[in-house]
């Protein structure tokens, strides 16, 4: 963690039991987006990877916005190259939650425009407060998604919901967003109480195990049916290797709860 004074800080990383919390902290400016911020939110997901955690939270400071999304002024009279490279830094930032072995959750408690949105879609959850709105507003100012939105939104809500919300615009608020597949659930009350007891419905069974679920689902979309049947044939069978397979299958038979052990 940084040498900064707490206060000060823009990205926050604890810990709080066998959870990872990652807070954006700009509640002033919405927990908006700059290049030095993205930078810092992929060096703490590194730091996550060696944390003995079970799944990651990520959340924004305040009551306002999860994330207002990038900094319009600077994306303003930058060159095609520097343009091009300051996309793929927010794609591999975000790309980074793919790799993790362990699920993230996005707790949404706000506004999630642009690449705050990209930033919830990267997510392998997303829970959200009544008073979420999502949004990829990038055609207002001539532009498109550029951090994933394009490519995560689609698996997510099917590619002709996705392109109306692209094509248009417009604000998706909570409510909606559960109807159509952006977010596992709006949640009443207390947003971090509720993340923790998502992770808690999963976080109890074999991380190898669930890190191996997560990968044949990631890659169902990216690959024809037959491919993916097969992919998901080696990958089961990884799994059956695993001691914890070993013990998940004797407490069955044994009629306990298995004692998962991470190998």
């Amino acid at each position: 963690m940084s040498k900064r004074k707490q206060s000060e800080m823009t990205v926050e990383l604890t810990q709080q039991g066998d959870l990872a919390v990652l807070t954006l902290n700009r509640p002033k400016a919405l927990n908006a987006l700059s290049f030095a911020i993205l930078k810092e939110i992929g060096e703490a997901i590194d730091r996550v990877a060696d944390m003995d955690v079970r799944a990651l939270l990520i959340t924004g400071a305040g009551d306002k916005a999860f994330c207002a999304g990038a900094d319009i002024k600077e994306l303003r009279n930058r060159s095609l190259v520097d343009q091009k490279r300051g996309a793929e830094l927010g794609q591999a930032v975000f790309a980074k939650l793919d790799r993790l072995q362990v699920a993230s959750i996005a707790l949404v408690n706000g506004y999630a425009f642009g690449g705050g949105s990209e930033l919830a879609l990267a997510c392998t959850f997303r829970l959200a407060s009544p008073n979420a709105i999502f949004g990829l507003p990038e055609i207002k100012l001539g532009l498109i998604p550029g951090y994933g939105g394009t490519q995560r939104l689609p698996r997510l809500v099917g590619e002709g919901r996705a392109l109306e919300i692209i094509m248009t615009g417009r604000n998706v608020r909570a409510e909606e967003a559960a109807q159509i597949g952006l977010v596992n659930a709006v949640v009443e009350g207390d947003l971090m109480e509720a993340g923790t007891a998502f992770a808690a419905k999963f976080t109890r069974y074999s991380l190898p195990v669930l890190e191996l679920a997560r990968r044949a689902v990631q890659r169902a979309s990216d690959m024809p049916l037959h491919e993916g049947l097969e992919m998901e044939a080696d990958l089961s069978t990884l799994a059956y290797r695993t001691n914890d397979a070993e013990e998940g299958m004797a407490a069955f038979e044994e009629k306990r709860e298995a004692q998962f052990k991470d190998g």
